[in-house]
């Protein structure tokens, strides 16, 4: 059997998606800033597919919401932009973030630290969230930006987004959100939240790779990142993929659709395998259930080292991961685990399980018969050969 629980990762398309896209890819497939028919053809879906990202978080007529490739683009759009429109002209000298925050931000706020940026990284507490009191104590006149993710991407938690911008904007301090993991699993109203920047991927809510948004509280100053045309208003240049976006926004409709179905089905068949998990031995779940999004378990099995499990687990045909997909290359321990006071010696054992709509009760039932044998198996291992430092088993 093949079983997929590696959906923070990414999604599969829906096929309902992947046949709103077709007709783009190969028979209406003209650049739409061309003047010729071929081009004007795809101006309808294009109209349709952007109103339907409007309606599906909610969007005002007054917002911009730009088509990107990513929300790793749009990150590092508003945190380049507003560098170059608050810090560079010296307005401002400070980003507020967190210590569990995407790749995405924190290598680029790093970027900017080395251009003379004062970078200011709260700590979460042990759910893994920060306080808005913990924001409170670090504001100042000083701040350019507070970005904050919505739901994290390895342990699921939701962060209290509203309460934040609320604190944010009463210093005069636009508030960014990464929220990749939310869009699709929680119901996202940006005019409730009130945030002024908030980046969102396709393929995190089974829409296709390569195509992402950033939503523009008024349609508000923000330098452009990409140079080079008149496209999306002249606020970033690229020729439009219309297959994409049209993918993009018949994904939010059906994601929309289906929040209460994440909600309940999704929900209590990741509740089944979490109960599972923690019936083994010496085995932590971050975050109360209750304050994470649906779909997400970040569990450490004492014993048992994130990478072996992943080879047991994948030469069972299951997927899963570490954590993220974007840090894959540094296994060794779960930075996000560490951050939120897991002991360092643990941080290797991360294992984090994401289902979908599109997970089923008997991939559930198979995952934890696996899960539990590959527990048992390197727990044997381990009690004969020591781990190293870094988490690897000596001694094989």
């Amino acid at each position: 059997m093949k079983v997929y629980l590696d959906n923070n990762a990414t999604t599969m398309v829906d096929p309902e998606v992947f046949e709103a896209m077709k007709p783009f890819l190969t028979d209406n497939y003209g650049n739409p800033n061309s003047l010729h028919s071929f081009g004007s053809a795809t101006h309808p879906a294009l109209r349709k597919a952007l109103d339907e990202l409007y309606v599906g978080i909610n969007a005002k007529d007054s917002d911009d919401i730009i088509v990107t490739s990513c929300a790793t683009e749009s990150n590092n759009w508003v945190i380049k932009g507003i560098y170059f429109d608050k810090i560079a002209r010296g307005d401002k000298k400070r980003i507020i973030t967190t210590a569990v925050e995407h790749p995405a931000i924190t290598a680029t706020c790093h970027f900017l630290k080395d251009l003379g940026v004062e970078l200011t990284v709260l700590d979460v507490n042990d759910e893994g969230v920060i306080t808005p009191q913990q924001l409170r104590d670090a504001m100042g006149d000083d701040v350019a930006l507070v970005s904050v993710m919505y739901a994290n991407n390895e342990t699921g938690m939701i962060f209290p987004i509203k309460e934040l911008a609320k604190i944010a904007h009463e210093y005069g301090v636009p508030f960014h959100t990464d929220a990749v993991q939310a869009v699709g699993k929680i119901k996202i109203d940006v005019q409730d939240l009130d945030v002024d920047f908030m980046s969102f991927s396709a393929h995190k809510f089974h829409g296709p790779k390569g195509v992402g948004a950033l939503y523009i509280k008024d349609s508000q100053e923000l330098s452009s990142l990409l140079h080079g045309g008149e496209h999306m208003g002249g606020r970033r240049s690229g020729t439009l993929d219309v297959a994409g976006i049209v993918g993009m926004a018949t994904a939010l409709t059906l994601a929309n659709k289906y929040l209460e179905f994440e909600n309940s089905h999704v929900k209590s068949l990741r509740d089944k395998l979490e109960d599972a998990i923690l019936k083994i031995p010496e085995v932590t779940v971050v975050g109360k259930r209750e304050h994470r999004v649906p779909n997400t378990i970040l569990a450490s099995i004492k014993g048992v080292e994130g990478e072996a499990m992943l080879w047991d687990l994948n030469q069972a045909g299951i997927a899963a991961s570490t954590g993220s997909a974007c840090a894959s290359e540094a296994l060794e321990s779960n930075p996000i685990m560490e951050a939120i006071g897991v002991d360092k010696d643990l941080a290797h054992t991360a294992l984090r399980l994401s289902l979908s709509r599109f997970t089923t009760d008997e991939e559930i039932e198979y995952a934890i018969d696996e899960i539990n044998k590959a527990a048992k198996r390197l727990r044997a291992i381990s009690s004969t050969y020591a781990y190293t430092p870094a988490g690897h088993i000596s001694g094989l």
